[in-house]
């Protein structure tokens, strides 16, 4: 039976307790953080501690994408024509959403990293 992985899992990163997890899941954290964290051994002898700067980092990018947003018309209003400052404003939304979705990532994988076992969890319906 193959280990249960919850939505929002990323691709590549082998299910925890499989074989190469912990490689699968160091990899990807790699490409997540900024490439000079490469340099660091310790970041790859203990991947919790790479998960945890992992985390930080992408919090740090989503929270500068939202204030990105939220003064970009402002900040770019008189350098762009209007057409120019909304395709910025899109740019912010695909970034901010495919930031969010890493920083949840990011969260299972350090999770998994610190022994956590998913397990699926049942659909209940709304009452009306």
């Amino acid at each position: 039976m193959a280990a249960y992985v919850p939505p929002g899992w990323p691709t590549g990163v082998h299910p925890p307790g499989s074989t190469d997890f912990e490689g699968t899941a160091v990899a990807w954290l790699l490409d997540v953080v900024p490439p000079d964290y490469r340099l660091y051994g310790v970041l790859r002898r203990h991947p919790v501690a790479l998960a945890t700067m992992a985390r930080h980092h992408v919090a740090a990018c989503v929270q500068g994408a939202r204030q990105g947003y939220r003064s970009a018309r402002t900040e770019l209003g008189g350098a762009l024509p209007a057409h120019g400052v909304d395709a910025v404003l899109a740019a912010y939304r695909t970034e901010g959403r495919r930031l969010v979705d890493t920083e949840r990532a990011v969260d299972l994988v350090g999770r998994a990293l610190r022994g956590e076992v998913f397990s699926p969890r049942l659909r209940t319906e709304k009452a009306r």
